[in-house]
């Protein structure tokens, strides 16, 4: 038996990269996963069509972030994903992955284009986690994904880090607010990871350059995130709430001083 049977998972931006890892990872344990894509949809099928040839249960789920109405138009969508897969009404877990990036210091940092990563990266999981709850079973698991430039200091994607400050911020109040339901709420804060968002480490002097940066040696894979969200979403992580967990491989520990 999977760690996860019997329960449902929604992955937003769960159709690519880091997202697509981690619905396969909980699909893979056992959990009927809710794929959710932006604009997508072939991406989303996909991972769907994969996760089935896997043996596991999914199906995609459509809906802009960002815009108004957008939470209210997902949950429609997972509910009427829920039916047709003939799977009972509720949620067991949910993962806030879906995000969009903004590369710029802040002189170059337009209001439109600020609201927008705010938008998606800030206020649409607040409302999703809202819309959320009456769904989500008690002992039920919420995981936020964040990034490890809110410990690392990128002056290059200062408005995107602020974004994830919030969302790790809600991660504290949420689990104080839903503990007495046995609700546990964490984060996960990847460093760069392989995707194809990040083609730039086409470059070998990039690639090289980035796995640097870890302790490790390497840069990160999209397993690497989805198995510690696996573990916050297992029973085994009953007792850890609140938390923030590192995922960039030990990057930028220290310095490196002349002997």
């Amino acid at each position: 038996m999977g760690t996860l049977d019997g329960r449902t998972a929604l992955v937003t931006g769960g159709s690519r990269g880091i997202g697509a890892g981690i619905s396969r990872r909980l699909a893979a344990d056992g959990a009927l996963v809710a794929v959710h894509y932006g604009s997508n949809e072939a991406a989303a099928k996909e991972t769907v069509a994969a996760i089935e040839a896997e043996g596991g249960r999914a199906f995609a789920v459509g809906a802009e972030l960002g815009v108004p109405g957008d939470a209210e138009a997902l949950w429609a969508a997972f509910d009427a994903g829920l039916a047709a897969a003939g799977a009972e009404p509720g949620l067991d877990i949910l993962v806030n992955n879906a995000a969009v990036s903004l590369a710029a210091p802040i002189a170059d940092v337009d209001e439109e284009a600020f609201d927008r990563v705010f938008a998606v990266n800030a206020k649409a999981p607040f409302f999703v986690i809202k819309l959320a709850l009456p769904r989500l079973r008690d002992g039920g698991r919420i995981v936020n994904v964040s990034t490890g430039s809110t410990r690392i200091a990128s002056p290059a994607i200062g408005a995107y880090a602020m974004t994830k400050g919030a969302l790790e911020t809600l991660t504290l109040t949420l689990a104080h607010e839903l503990g007495p339901r046995g609700i546990t709420v964490n984060a996960v804060s990847p460093g760069i990871v392989e995707t194809d968002m990040n083609s730039w480490l086409d470059d070998p002097a990039k690639r090289a350059e980035a796995a640097s940066y870890s302790a490790f040696g390497r840069v990160g894979q999209p397993d690497d995130i989805a198995d510690i969200v696996a573990y916050l979403a297992s029973d085994g992580a009953r007792w850890v709430t609140a938390q923030t967990i590192d995922a960039t491989g030990g990057s930028f520990l220290g310095l490196s001083l002349p002997v």
